[in-house]
């Protein structure tokens, strides 16, 4: 098939359409059925037309979509107050993206240093194999090439530290740090869950530092960790957190949250966004929450994850005469990923696992990655890895 020549080549589409979708699965125009274990990235965290979603998109899509933010919006008021009463934030900044998000969260931390009087607090630290974003500032928290080439220079005051090493950050550490930014599991570089510690040891190291800390919850962040926030896992507080993807559980929606004391350096004029919590968003984000904090969801969500953590373990061990095909699993909740051997191609593994009807997404480090929704059943689960086997198998007997 060719492709529209009206629409911008930034992506390698793959040629198939999809009509609708039903919780967990997608169909496509030729009418076939795929599980959906890529969730649009990480962004459909109940699947497809969910009812609560729909009737509340629905319900406002008949009132009103946009007023700005000139305005008074009580869907935002709503939203930001479960958001708070739910984290260790008492503000929140409202998007539409999680580079948004992210770039929204740095000027944060830098417009509270200036607001202290620390100027020279500019420095935003980050880790190797990062990815926060595509805007021109976010390339810079970057540290793969290949989104920079091309774009001319980079964006000033971002420095690289290798991901969980502690003694390269105390090396990069000084009175020019504004924030350390990190996530708690890196889904574009791979599936990499944060070492146990180190997100601890991260927080007391910009503690000691006067320095903050922001965790980029875009992918892991609303429940994907299997609590509401990854950071509750480690018992530490962020200063600021970046969220996005699930947050609007398919409607673009991003936010900012800060403590009050650093959220408070942003008067009025300092940032803004046209579309940011417009009534739309807003309805998605308040049924997203409402979902995730039903009773019981977060413990029937961890419960699944146990079982999909058993799946993954059972399926090395499986194929364990298969090393030359799967190398280990990777990531931490409903995040996860297996990593390749060097002769595998994962995209040509990601192909495969399509055309038997399972939706899989790529990453760095030779790693195919699962992103379940939230709600997936352990029917579905048992599902998926079947038609992994299958996958397996296939590539085995290519390579024989």
């Amino acid at each position: 098939m060719t492709f529209s020549s009206s629409i911008m080549t930034t992506y390698g589409r793959i040629d198939i359409a999809f009509t609708h979708g039903e919780g967990s699965f997608l169909i496509s125009e030729d009418g076939k059925r795929y599980l959906d274990y890529a969730t649009g990235i990480a962004v459909n965290a109940f699947g497809h037309c969910h009812p609560k979603l729909v009737a509340a998109l629905q319900d406002q899509a008949s009132k009103l979509w946009h007023t700005s933010n000139l305005y008074r919006i009580p869907e935002q008021e709503v939203v930001a107050e479960k958001l708070v009463a739910n984290s260790c934030a008492d503000r929140v900044f409202f998007c539409n993206s999680g580079a948004e998000a992210t770039e929204g969260a740095v000027k944060v931390a830098r417009r509270y240093a200036w607001s202290k009087g620390e100027k020279e607090r500019t420095e935003i630290i980050c880790a190797t194999g990062a990815f926060h974003g595509r805007t021109l500032a976010m390339l810079a928290a970057n540290d793969r090439p290949l989104f920079r080439e091309g774009f001319g220079p980079s964006a000033q005051g971002f420095t690289h530290v290798d991901w969980g090493d502690i003694d390269s950050l105390k090396k990069q550490m000084g009175k020019h740090v504004a924030a350390i930014l990190v996530e708690p599991v890196q889904g574009e570089g791979g599936a990499r869950k944060a070492p146990s510690g180190y997100l601890k040891l991260i927080k007391d190291i910009a503690l000691e530092n006067g320095s903050l800390l922001i965790s980029d919850e875009v992918q892991i962040g609303m429940g994907r960790s299997g609590t509401l926030f990854a950071y509750e896992q480690e018992g530490i507080e962020p200063d600021i957190i970046a969220l996005a993807k699930g947050l609007g559980g398919g409607f673009p929606v991003g936010a900012v949250m800060a403590k009050a004391s650093v959220g408070d350096a942003m008067i009025p004029g300092t940032h803004g966004s046209t579309f940011g919590g417009n009534p739309l968003a807003m309805r998605s984000a308040n049924a997203v929450l409402d979902l995730l904090l039903e009773d019981g969801f977060l413990d029937i969500l961890r419960d699944n994850i146990i079982y999909f953590d058993n799946k993954m373990n059972d399926l090395i061990k499986n194929n364990l005469c298969n090393k030359n095909i799967l190398l280990k699993t990777k990531g931490s909740g409903m995040l996860r990923g297996f990593q390749l051997h060097d002769n595998i191609n994962a995209g040509d593994f990601v192909n495969i696992a399509r055309s038997k009807g399972l939706l899989l997404v790529g990453a760095a480090e030779n790693t195919v990655r699962l992103l379940p929704p939230l709600n997936t059943s352990k029917n579905e689960i048992n599902m998926a890895f079947k038609i992994l086997n299958e996958v397996i198998l296939e590539m085995k007997n290519k390579s024989d």
